[in-house]
């Protein structure tokens, strides 16, 4: 039996350090983490091997609920996924294991608290957003990858896998940049 924790953030300036503290402080044998957004399991890689990995008898420690997903039904779906394997979900803040019938009660509530945050959360950048386009303060994100980078590499002949390495991205956000460009087809993928 192992104590396996999972600790994620959703972006990469975000610190992972609070959550493997306290997952080691639990006594977790393996600890995985990863920063990619919790809205859905995709490009959740971390995740997809704990679930691999987990052997009746082992408990997945996250610190809290919203760690393993924003959507209640994801993250039933996960918790079934471990039971079905044997396994147990613990959750540390507030402390909740699936051990027992009144845990999956207090589970499925806190679930569908997270996906409610979620939504206001959305709300509120949505209206921020309104209200600053309003004012002609809106200029939009900030972009995560440089454009003219990719695109002078392209020109170079590089390959997307050689250009995501090279730049510090994804492929798929090559194959967008790309994508974008004025006058050229799409990439397919």
């Amino acid at each position: 039996m192992s104590r396996i924790g999972y600790a994620r953030v959703s972006t990469i300036d975000q610190d992972l350090d609070t959550q493997i503290a306290k997952l080691k402080a639990e006594g977790c044998d393996i600890i995985r983490s990863e920063k990619v957004s919790g809205a859905s399991r995709d490009g959740r890689a971390e995740l997809a091997i704990i679930l691999d990995f987990l052997r009746p008898g082992d408990e997945l420690v996250v610190t809290r609920l919203n760690r393993l997903g924003r959507d209640t039904r994801d993250v039933l779906n996960l918790i079934h996924e471990c039971e079905q394997r044997g396994a147990f979900v613990t959750v540390l803040d507030p402390h909740v294991s699936i051990r027992g019938e009144m845990g999956h009660v207090v589970l499925t509530v806190l679930g569908m608290v997270a996906q409610m945050e979620r939504r206001f959360i959305k709300g509120r950048q949505r209206d921020g957003i309104e209200r600053a386009k309003g004012k002609g303060a809106y200029s939009g994100g900030k972009r995560r990858v440089d454009y003219a980078a990719i695109c002078k590499l392209d020109q170079e002949g590089l390959g997307p896998s050689d250009i995501a390495k090279h730049i510090g991205c994804s492929r798929m956000q090559v194959y967008r940049v790309l994508a974008d460009r004025p006058g050229i087809l799409p990439v397919k993928v």
